[in-house]
């Protein structure tokens, strides 16, 4: 089965590291001395609390999360996060919070939270169709807001950060989904930071949320119980059933990360490289292949780009298919093309992947 894996560039849920596959299918039937699959057993078993507490460690050793902060597995993607940010962060001191608007998930993000007071819209990108990333100086920060809300990278348009925004004394909450576990961060920066795992973390079904301590010891005593923030953090993430499978590949995962990969530095270095690999196609070919981030925030995770035909574009993507490179569609809201390569891509699939590019151009244009 192994031989008939294509390259996979969906942009979630996504490609995972074969190693962690593997390990996944020997261990399915029977995880070694439980005599029963992680699927099968209990979440108060001690094999799997050993197994939560592993995910927790190696989360911890890999973005040196400070002690001041709790690690929670949570369900509901960054969707209920969504509106959990603003239900737990605001309060009648600070009613009030300032979103960044970057893509469509910073949109959506922004929209859930009006539902719970009136937000302020700090900066959007809406304008040049969300190609750019804010100037520091044109964001206008609200005194006394709750917190700064932003993307850390956008997979429909493929624009990233590459450091984090000064909030100032502000907290810093931030969505990293996509790009989570690619590179080292210093968590200290930030109030709160979450990422739902289906891109660089796992399977779906998993959502981290990393948060300070002192931003949820202080929760509207009228807000449902399974909604609190400081609820999951004393039921170390046990409230109700976590997702044992999505927790126990995720905890394969950082392992790979550690041992194969040799931490983020490394894999960021990694990171780098193949994405230069495909940016360096789109500006040898401008007229061919045009980029949709400015050349000063594109993504390390989703490189998008469009050609000079939705004609071109079926030919591409079908052409590609029959090379094994596969889910290279932009999404539906925006069209085009779009090669998501999370840590799992091997350098191997990014480079068919150029080379197809060339040969396509060289063909088409």
């Amino acid at each position: 089965m192994k031989n008939q894996r294509v390259y996979n560039f969906s942009a979630g849920p996504a490609v995972m590291p074969l190693p962690v596959l593997e390990k996944i299918q020997e261990e399915m039937l029977c995880l070694p001395g439980v005599g029963a699959s992680v699927m099968e057993i209990s979440h108060r078993s001690e094999a799997f609390k050993a197994i939560l507490a592993s995910a927790q460690a190696n989360l911890r050793s890999l973005l040196a999360i400070p002690d001041t902060y709790e690690v929670l597995f949570l369900q509901g993607g960054s969707r209920l996060q969504f509106s959990m940010i603003p239900m737990n962060l605001l309060s009648p001191e600070q009613p009030s919070a300032d979103y960044l608007v970057t893509g469509s998930w910073g949109k959506h993000a922004l929209a859930e939270a009006n539902k719970h007071g009136d937000m302020k819209c700090v900066w959007t990108g809406a304008e040049t169709n969300f190609d750019r990333l804010p100037e520091p100086a044109k964001i206008k920060h609200t005194p006394n807001a709750a917190y700064l809300h932003y993307t850390s990278n956008e997979t429909i348009q493929g624009v990233q950060f590459p450091e984090p925004v000064d909030a100032g004394e502000t907290p810093l909450v931030c969505d990293v989904s996509s790009d989570f576990l690619h590179r080292p961060i210093d968590v200290s920066k930030f109030g709160l930071l979450y990422a739902c795992a289906q891109k660089n973390a796992g399977p779906a079904g998993v959502t981290v949320v990393i948060v300070r301590k002192d931003l949820i010891d202080d929760v509207n005593e009228d807000l449902p119980g399974y909604l609190r923030y400081e609820n999951h953090a004393a039921a170390d993430s046990m409230m109700n059933t976590p997702p044992t499978f999505a927790i126990y590949a995720l905890k394969l995962i950082t392992d790979w990360i550690k041992k194969d990969m040799g931490g983020l530095a490394k894999l960021h270095e990694l990171n780098c490289g193949q994405a230069k690999l495909l940016y360096d196609v789109l500006d040898a070919n401008p007229e061919f292949y045009e980029g949709h981030a400015q050349p000063d925030c594109r993504s390390l995770m989703n490189v998008t780009f469009r050609l000079p035909s939705k004609e071109l574009t079926q030919k591409f993507i079908a052409e590609a298919a029959k090379k094994e490179l596969t889910a290279l569609a932009g999404h539906r809201s925006v069209g085009g093309i779009r090669a998501s390569i999370y840590n799992a891509m091997p350098t191997s699939g990014v480079e068919c992947l150029r080379d197809f590019m060339e040969d396509f151009c060289k063909a088409n244009a």
